[in-house]
């Protein structure tokens, strides 16, 4: 099952009022953080489950969203944005969370399950405000993550790059004041943020981070009733590719400070996986393509031939 964007526009509109009106169905909580790309996205899966229950949203600030000047790998790097909303399903206060894949740590916590995977959005990155080849020589780009730098940087190695964080509208506002931002395309198709100036990078131009474009369904190990009704929300295929990509995370230890990506994709009955590791800012890219049956297995061994090669 999927939703289009008008739809879940409607479902934000019904989170805004859900808790005035009397549900006619079991009720669920959702823990979600608050920026308009997280509502976006726990309205989404609100949809998804409308036919059996009614959804109301926790909205929870994690250290990420308090910290927006901050460096992400100075205040904790991967699990900043999804330790105190994963909280909120531990100690009962909701009974699911809905997280940009991307941003979950390599290992869940001890009492949570990873529950549910819907359907992918676009994985691929974006340039926003001048196409790379258009890009002047030491141009300066906005990014905060390791893994765009190091990738952008094999391609035109004259680029300086430039810290950048907060919400997509923050983001795209201060656009002006670069050369170009690098951005999510999923993030902007969500919010129907149309730029005037994007380049979509190809998942072969610029390896995506670790479950990029995906959703993540988390819930308590105990709670039955919940992990079957997120089950039906399961998209097979998705959850295969971003098992893999995951996999290959927990071997590296991974978090958001190391340039690290992988994306993955089902062909026929094979996982194909494309992996880029990088061992510091100004370290040169290690790249790697495989196949597999077993995706985790897959992940597993290109991690670990990665990992040979940064040590060498």
């Amino acid at each position: 099952m999927h939703l289009d964007r008008p739809v879940v526009i409607a479902w934000l509109k019904h989170f805004g009022t859900c808790l005035i009106s009397k549900p006619t169905r079991p009720v669920l909580r959702v823990a979600t953080r608050g920026s308009a790309l997280a509502r976006w996205q726990a309205a989404y899966i609100a949809g998804l489950l409308q036919h059996v229950v009614y959804v109301e949203p926790l909205v929870v600030a994690t250290e990420g969203d308090r910290q927006v000047e901050t460096p992400i790998s100075a205040i904790g790097g991967k699990g900043v944005f999804v330790k105190e909303v994963q909280a909120a399903v531990l100690d009962g206060r909701a009974d699911l969370a809905v997280h940009s894949a991307k941003d979950l740590p390599a290992v869940t916590p001890e009492g949570l399950v990873l529950a549910a995977v819907p359907r992918r959005g676009d994985p691929r990155d974006v340039l926003v405000g001048c196409r790379l080849v258009n890009l002047p020589e030491g141009a300066l780009v906005a990014t905060g993550s390791a893994r765009r730098r190091v990738q952008l940087r094999e391609l035109r190695c004259d680029l300086r790059f430039a810290e950048l964080r907060g919400n997509i509208g923050t983001r795209l506002a201060k656009a002006v004041d670069f050369d170009a931002v690098v951005m999510a395309k999923a993030a902007l198709d969500r919010l129907g943020e149309r730029p005037p100036v994007v380049e979509v990078l190809s998942c072969e131009t610029m390896i995506p981070q670790v479950g990029q474009g995906a959703l993540a369904v988390e819930c308590r190990v105990d709670n039955k009733r919940v992990r079957s009704l997120l089950a039906g929300i399961q998209d097979l295929i998705t959850r295969r590719e971003v098992d893999a990509e995951r996999a290959f995370l927990t071997t590296l230890d991974g978090d958001c400070a190391l340039p690290v990506g992988a994306y993955a994709r089902i062909q026929g009955d094979t996982v194909v996986m494309r992996a880029v590791l990088s061992a510091s800012l100004d370290g040169r890219c290690h790249f790697l393509v495989g196949e597999d049956n077993d995706g985790e297995a897959l992940g597993h061994r290109l991690a670990r031939q990665l990992l040979d090669r940064v040590v060498r």
